[in-house]
């Protein structure tokens, strides 16, 4: 009899205990994060047990993205509806929630800088959905000493030098698209294309031959998959996240999976060749997988190992994903407003033909300048990445403003950069004349252009996508002049990266 009252006692107390971490986890502790931002003066949305505004944010995203918009730059709304209607309702640093975390926006370029060059340790990524470390667990994905160490390992491939020697490479990848687009316009001398994917394949093509040593066609199938596979995640994160659903095999789950363990096994086989090819001595060891291999293979400090293969296959996932996706929606808007703003367009051309009327080197690159400027404008008005996202990973301050840990917060890129008191009352305008004098007396403030991120973590590969483009938006302007077609629809929306959601139709004239 003790036994069982003992057995019923202990059994009621964890139950009790259950109930009482949950509702602190689902119910008590938001209510106290909220309280404790409210307290500081800072707004923001009621918190909504368990789902947070989940349903408000896809139901802003639902009706902002069904139809397209009038030809101009006022984009933000439809890209971005959530957090704009946020911010306007609550100011520039404002909250929502994120199921059961609260979401601090910040639209201030001080306190941006202030989270993005903390060095202590306080803000991390946030903690990602297990779905999306599918895609890859790259350096993206790395925090403190274990994101430091591979910083180290590939900084050497995105060197200037080293990149300078990629502009050949670069432009093989172009002629080849160049030569294509010619056929197409051979008859009327003009034709219609859809750019979007037209780049897509090219900057598969230079990340390639670049990091890898191959064509596009050779690592079409891994593309391909990598693109369904970015497609059936989004779809999976777009709905309330269950713990362990995503081991359910249903036809959906089976298909990542499937999807994931043939891009590892193909990336594996790239890797294996590439190390036969450098142990006999006909393959490139300069190149980004090369690097990545020497590292593999040599200790970096004492004890401490170099890369094991498999987080060279995560790796060669990141450069796939971040060498594409970037800088071809930077190329595909760039050529939607060019064919929007014809005087841009001749203005960018004629300087090209007297820098680059010989062959397209470094020196010639380095030397257009309304073409860096048409270039920052264009990531000013359509970043690629549009918002950063960071994590509080124990209690901290930004400025005066005191975070508990576990608060997600929200950079938004897209939203800074068409701030009026930021970039004057043209900030909606394209006007690249305002980065003439570079991008620090672009804005009003000292640095309001984050398109590459800032501090510690500034993207790796700014100078690479930069370079590519220069190249590719030159001998575009070299051999076609642009409009839009009446086919266009403008409809900018983001998956992974801003992008056309009904593609980029261009009609192009043979020069």
């Amino acid at each position: 009899m003790d036994c069982f009252v003992l057995a019923t006692t202990s059994l009621v107390f964890i139950l009790l205990y259950g109930v009482a971490k949950l509702s602190y986890s689902i119910w008590l502790k938001p209510k106290w994060q909220q309280r404790l931002l409210n307290q500081q003066g800072i707004r923001g949305r009621a918190y909504n047990l368990l789902v947070g505004d989940m349903k408000e944010f896809i139901k802003q995203i639902t009706e902002a993205w069904s139809k397209p918009i009038n030809l101009c730059h006022q984009i933000v709304p439809r890209v971005d509806p959530f957090t704009h209607d946020n911010v306007q309702k609550y100011g520039k640093v404002s909250f929502c929630w994120t199921g059961t975390r609260p979401r601090l926006i910040i639209k201030d370029p001080e306190l941006m800088k202030e989270v993005l060059a903390n060095k202590q340790g306080h803000f991390q990524k946030p903690p990602l959905n297990p779905l999306l470390l599918v895609l890859c667990k790259g350096i993206t994905t790395l925090e403190g000493e274990q994101w430091s160490k591979r910083r180290r390992m590939i900084n050497p491939a995105f060197h200037l030098e080293k990149l300078k020697g990629l502009i050949p490479i670069f432009s093989v990848s172009c002629r080849q698209m160049i030569e294509q687009w010619k056929e197409m316009a051979t008859s009327h001398s003009s034709c219609e294309i859809d750019v979007w994917p037209e780049f897509q394949k090219l900057t598969a093509d230079a990340i390639s031959r670049t990091a890898f040593g191959s064509s596009y066609e050779e690592g079409k199938t891994i593309f391909e998959h990598q693109k369904e596979l970015i497609s059936l995640t989004l779809e999976a994160m777009q709905s309330l996240y269950i713990p362990g659903f995503r081991f359910v095999p249903t036809k959906k789950n089976q298909r990542r999976k499937k999807l994931n363990k043939e891009i590892t096994s193909m990336l594996r086989n790239v890797i294996r060749r590439k190390q036969h090819g450098m142990r006999m001595g006909h393959e490139r060891a300069d190149d980004l997988l090369g690097m990545l291999l020497l590292s593999a293979e040599e200790n970096t400090s004492g004890a401490e190992r170099g890369m094991a293969n498999g987080d060279v296959i995560e790796e060669c996932k990141q450069f796939y994903l971040a060498g594409q996706e970037t800088t071809s929606s930077l190329l595909t808007w760039a050529i939607i407003v060019l064919a929007l703003h014809p005087e841009w367009q001749e203005k960018a051309r004629q300087e090209i033909l007297q820098v680059c009327s010989k062959e397209l080197d470094f020196e010639a690159i380095h030397h257009l300048k309304i073409v860096t400027m048409i270039l920052y404008e264009v990531l000013r008005l359509y970043p690629p990445v549009i918002a950063l996202y960071q994590y509080t990973n124990k209690d901290t301050k930004i400025k005066e403003i005191s975070l508990p840990a576990g608060v997600d917060i929200t950079l938004p890129i897209l939203l800074m950069n068409h701030d009026p008191g930021l970039w004057g009352d043209d900030a909606e305008e394209f006007n690249p004349e305002r980065f003439s004098e570079g991008v620090s007396k672009a804005s009003k403030d000292t640095l309001a252009f984050f398109a590459f991120g800032w501090g510690p973590r500034t993207c790796i590969g700014q100078n690479f996508a930069m370079i590519e483009a220069k190249v590719a938006l030159a001998m575009i302007l070299k051999h076609f002049s642009f409009k839009l077609s009446p086919s266009y629809s403008h409809a900018p929306y983001t998956v992974m990266t801003l992008q056309p959601q009904h593609g980029a139709q261009i009609i192009i004239h043979q020069i």
